[in-house]
């Protein structure tokens, strides 16, 4: 039997930093990404799961646009939004960033 360590790096897709994140975003993406790189490193796997707020993007411009603000005000704001979310929800990325 194989015991030696396998690495891993999960990515997930990255939330536009135009809004906070919702039920669908959770389900479809950060849930089943978060479930996998879990049982990744309890089956003793090196494991570094990442994802980052898209910060560049037409979504984004509207909003600023809506808003009456700029763009880096919008993907300010949002991606301390979305980094706090997943935090308070438990997901495991090792890494959370930005595209900036």
């Amino acid at each position: 039997m194989n015991t030696e360590k396998k690495r891993y790096t999960i990515t997930s897709a990255l939330p536009y930093a135009n809004g906070p994140v919702h039920i669908g975003h959770l389900a479809g993406v950060y849930v089943p990404a978060d479930i996998y790189a879990r049982y990744l490193r309890a089956t003793g796997n090196e494991v570094l799961f990442i994802g980052g707020s898209d910060e560049h993007g037409v979504p984004i411009t509207l909003k600023a646009k809506k808003e009456h603000t700029t763009p880096q005000a919008i993907v300010d704001r949002y991606h301390n939004i979305i980094k706090d979310s997943f935090e308070k929800l438990g997901i495991s990325f090792d890494i959370y960033s930005r595209t900036s």
